[in-house]
């Protein structure tokens, strides 16, 4: 005895058909046409294979270094019981080549913060909005965010202020480690953007070259206990022609990074 095809198959076929014949093309007369030549399909070169492994990296952008934060207490391991002013300050303290001794780079920014005295410091928790953003006269510091970045469940802060007479911006993670402040990220550079993704934090500064920005994204890895950074790319941003390289992110990132231009 025959058995039939099902129906729902056979329609299925002759949709199939026609797919092919499309993707193909056809001429005048029903005859498929060629699509062209495929491109010859090439994997990735290796160069110089004896090239004597690099033992040490160029330069140091300060991955996985952590510093517990001294003299600052955490009340309740809650982090949002810190101020950010006492936390600038201890950073002030523990780094006086820095900040304070004869030819520091930032010599201007405790002065200035002690602008930040007496002022209620505006907080953005996830989508909250601040109407302050650090005055370039005044107090240096600017909105401290709270987010849990370490994936502990807890919040952890994530602070930036000026660094006059520079126009660099800090930006810092903190979290709480045995009952005490650790930091957890640090880098300073010309910052045009910063913005908290996930366990990232990811900072746009500009670059010589116009029309192109950099954008470093610094990640939590648990293993390490700190935000590592996984990524530093330069990206298009639209507007095309040469930069002002006295102007640029670039030229702050080579002097964080030891590396003379």
């Amino acid at each position: 005895m025959a058995h039939s095809r099902p129906r729902g198959a056979a329609q299925r076929s002759c949709v199939a058909a026609l797919l092919v014949m499309a993707v193909a093309g056809c001429s005048g007369t029903g005859e498929p046409l060629s699509a062209g030549a495929t491109p010859t399909a090439t994997g990735p070169v290796r160069l110089w294979p004896d090239l004597p492994v690099a033992s040490s990296p160029a330069w140091d952008f300060g991955e996985a270094e952590t510093e517990t934060v001294e003299g600052v207490r955490v009340p309740g391991d809650d982090i949002r019981e810190v101020d950010p002013v006492t936390v600038v300050k201890a950073e002030i303290a523990a780094h006086p080549d820095d900040y304070t001794r004869g030819g520091a780079t930032y010599d201007e920014t405790p002065a200035r913060l002690d602008d930040c005295e007496g002022e209620e410091a505006a907080t953005l928790d996830g989508r909250e909005a601040a109407e302050r953003t650090g005055d370039e006269a005044g107090c240096p510091l600017l909105p401290p965010f709270y987010r849990d970045l370490t994936g502990d469940g807890r919040a952890d802060l994530a602070l930036g202020f000026r660094l006059p007479p520079t126009d660099l911006t800090a930006v810092r993670v903190y979290t709480v480690v045995d009952h005490r402040l650790v930091r957890v990220m640090a880098h300073d550079d010309a910052v045009s953007d910063v913005e908290l993704a996930q366990r990232s934090v990811i900072i746009r500064s500009p670059s010589e070259v116009t029309g192109y920005e950099y954008r470093l994204r610094w990640t939590w890895d648990t293993g390490e206990g700190a935000m590592l950074l996984t990524h530093d790319e330069m990206l298009r941003t639209g507007h095309h022609g040469r930069g002002a390289p006295g102007d640029s992110g670039a030229a702050a990132r080579r002097s964080t990074a030891g590396e003379h231009p």
